[in-house]
């Protein structure tokens, strides 16, 4: 079985999309999507259990990170969670992906649930990390807990939030980790490795668009409309779905994942990992990792 893990890139009809991929061509794919402000890095302790496993391991960068750029100037920076979900599935399709797994963090959960919802015939199993379904909406219920949590999110809805993000991207990237995960000691080098998607000349726009879009101050990308109408009444999953958050998650609290069962018609799982923030695969990588296994190891 080859053992390698490589940069290969390949054209969507809007995005020359870089990504790892690593395990023999025809082994079951799972295809793992990371968040913000994150990249693929942050799934480098599953590359060897899924890949023992016999799994296809494919890590895509979204866009506005690290290698992935627009194939055309004009097209609109958009960093909508439906934009996230097309590139997703855009990408699958570029791959020939008849049947695929999808594991999500984040922004990736967002992505992974949206395409889950729209395409359950190619996806297999969903696993979405620190993020509940049915929590896009702009006219959502939040908790006070929740609305400081989201503070990042009005703040980039202004003049300095942007400034903010435009001139020290890298110190409010490692503010969020250390605030996010409370308990976590990661090391500098964690960080560092990860960073440098950011750089990516796209990224600034995109993350102040994502969230600007999400609670309806910026206006979407037109190519959207009719998958944003699709998910304004947050349908039904009809994929088999995991959902696994930290205790201790300082962006997205434990309860914002509760109750959502009424959203889902296939097998369904929530576990709450103790001791971990928002990005228990980092944190508690052998905890998420063992549920991950377990839920892909049963037939979809």
């Amino acid at each position: 079985m080859p053992q390698t893990n490589h940069l290969s890139f390949i054209e969507t009809d809007k995005l020359r999309v870089g990504f790892e991929v690593s395990g023999p061509p025809d082994a079951p794919p799972v295809v793992l999507v990371h968040g913000w402000p994150d990249d693929v890095r942050t799934w480098d302790a599953f590359l060897h259990p899924l890949r023992a496993a016999g799994y296809r391991v494919i890590r895509p960068f979204l866009r506005g990170y690290g290698p992935t750029r627009f194939l055309s100037q004009s097209t609109p920076r958009s960093g909508q969670l439906a934009a996230l979900a097309g590139d997703l599935m855009a990408f699958a399709d570029a791959l020939g992906l008849e049947r695929y797994a999808l594991i999500g963090h984040d922004w990736g959960a967002r992505a992974a649930y949206i395409a889950a919802s729209q395409r359950p015939e190619r996806i297999s199993h969903c696993i979405a990390l620190s993020v509940g379904w049915g929590t896009n909406t702009p006219d959502q219920t939040l908790s006070l807990q929740q609305s400081r949590n989201y503070w990042y999110h009005w703040f980039f809805a202004t003049a300095r939030g942007a400034a903010e993000l435009e001139q020290d991207r890298r110190a409010l990237a490692r503010f969020m980790w250390n605030t996010w995960s409370p308990s976590w000691k990661f090391a500098e080098s964690e960080f560092n490795n990860t960073a440098a998607s950011f750089d990516n000349p796209d990224w600034v726009a995109i993350c102040l668009h994502s969230y600007r879009h999400r609670w309806g101050f910026a206006e979407g990308d037109p190519a959207y409309d009719a998958l944003e109408q699709r998910l304004a009444q947050t349908p039904r999953i009809m994929t088999p779905t995991l959902v696994l958050h930290g205790a201790e998650d300082g962006a997205n609290h434990p309860s914002s994942s509760a109750g959502k069962e009424k959203l889902f018609g296939h097998r369904y799982r929530r576990v709450v990992i103790p001791g971990a923030g928002h990005f228990p695969q980092r944190e508690k990588p052998d905890e998420v990792i063992a549920e991950v296994m377990a839920w892909l190891a049963q037939a979809s």
